[in-house]
């Protein structure tokens, strides 16, 4: 250790080790509360089990969240709903195709969210969406509208700079919402995909492929004219 870092260490001293513990705490309960909603779902996870897994009381979990409903809200603005902010402001300044914009977004929502434990929450919210109405609600609103409000905006810009031919609409939106979605459920359900699961990357890739170009062959000149000929 040099002495510039020694001087540094001693000018900003670590903090004890029950002071570095109580201030994790929250992040700690956090992921443990992530792992039990996914694995259980929302009904089936009891406070005390998301406390015995961080390592905490049941007591000290209600210190930092009211309620079981609470800790889920806060689960879902930490770990998905608080991705919106960096996206929108990213577009900002964005200098690139739509297309190349597409790709990014999509990438950047895979990693992010997509191939972490964030996106069982989609499929919690499928299975028990109907029993939790108020938690179904809140998850539209911090999740699947911020989210529909940034594809618009990659739409609308593709359509201002002459990119897209289509105008932003619902039914245009959720085309683009809608692989996001699938990979998640997918991914998140065995029983469904049979196993079968699905590289986030190649598949999200391949969206943006049909989306933007199609599967179908054009046909050549030839063809055209043989096809019309009387």
């Amino acid at each position: 250790m040099n002495l510039r870092t020694r001087l540094r260490d001693l000018a900003c001293p670590a903090a004890p080790k029950r002071e570095r513990r109580k201030e994790a705490r929250p992040r700690e309960l956090l992921d443990a509360a992530l792992e039990l909603f996914v694995e259980q779902g929302f009904a089936a996870t009891k406070a005390e089990d998301v406390a015995k897994r961080a390592g905490v009381s049941k007591g000290t979990l209600f210190l930092y969240f009211g309620s079981k409903e609470e800790l889920f809200k806060a689960v879902v603005r930490e770990n998905i709903a608080g991705q919106f902010s960096e996206f929108n402001v990213a577009l900002d300044s964005y200098t690139g195709s739509t297309e190349s914009l597409m790709r990014t977004f999509m990438a950047a929502w895979w990693v992010r969210v997509g191939a972490t434990h964030s996106a069982g929450i989609c499929k919690l919210m499928v299975s028990e969406g109907r029993q939790f109405p108020e938690l179904a609600e809140f998850y539209r609103a911090e999740v699947i509208d911020p989210a529909c409000q940034v594809i618009s905006r990659v739409l609308d810009r593709g359509v201002q700079r002459g990119e897209l031919k289509v105008p932003t609409s619902p039914h245009n939106v959720y085309t683009l919402l809608a692989p996001i979605l699938f990979l998640m459920l997918w991914n998140s359900a065995p029983g469904l995909s049979g196993a079968m699961v699905l590289d986030g990357a190649t598949f999200l890739g391949n969206q943006i492929d049909v989306l933007l170009h199609g599967i179908g062959v054009r046909p050549s000149g030839d063809a055209l004219d043989s096809s019309t000929a009387p």
